[in-house]
């Protein structure tokens, strides 16, 4: 595992995470043109489901403050952020996070996504979480990976169950999202076969 962390602090973008038609890599600076490209046109659909935008979000300095808190996540093993590419067109569709690691007795995780507007509908986050399950559970070596999606979130549901993600419940005013604490469906899936380790 320290050797993914080390791939990662040194920004190698090709980490063998991929699906049929996704790659995950690391964020790196170069992306920040796309990155804030797609998630300005997207703000109208990602605001409901996420917590609210500071100000400057959009600008290159918020960015590299994003970058630097992704590589202190890592060298951790806290947390991993992951930018979503087409492997053929090599362009930018949304992002995803493996974040509050716990180790010890848990092994778990909690899963965290966005795919841009014009790309939402394809199948790309589908294929994208099953990449990064499969790496969760082998290279990272984590049992449990857990998910929450608020109950109107249709679309986040479906991937989810599409991914084996099972609901196991409800949690009232669980995150504070679009400026106000929201209740959210509570989603996980468990690596099926066991370590003796």
């Amino acid at each position: 595992m320290m050797d993914f962390v080390r791939t990662f602090l040194a920004r190698e973008t090709d980490l063998g995470i991929r699906g049929p038609r996704v790659e995950l890599k690391a964020p790196r600076e170069g992306d920040f043109e796309a990155w804030a490209s797609l998630r300005s046109a997207s703000y109208g659909e990602l605001q409901p489901f996420e917590p609210f935008w500071a100000p400057d979000d959009l600008t290159r300095h918020s960015f590299r403050r994003r970058l630097r808190r992704y590589e202190r996540e890592a060298r951790d093993d806290a947390g991993y952020a992951f930018f979503v590419h087409h492997r053929t067109e090599e362009t930018l569709l949304g992002g995803m996070t493996l974040g509050g690691i716990r180790r010890g007795v848990a092994q778990a995780a909690t899963l965290g996504y966005w795919m841009a507007t014009q790309h939402t509908g394809k199948g790309y986050m589908s294929e994208a979480v099953m990449a990064l399950l499969a790496h969760a559970f082998t290279t990272l070596d984590l049992h449990r990976v857990e998910a929450a999606c608020l109950p109107e979130n249709r679309a986040s549901m479906r991937v989810l169950e599409k991914a084996g993600f099972e609901r196991e419940g409800f949690a009232r005013s669980y995150l504070k999202i679009n400026g106000r604490w929201q209740d959210h469906l509570l989603y996980a899936r468990v690596r099926t076969v066991e370590r003796n380790a």
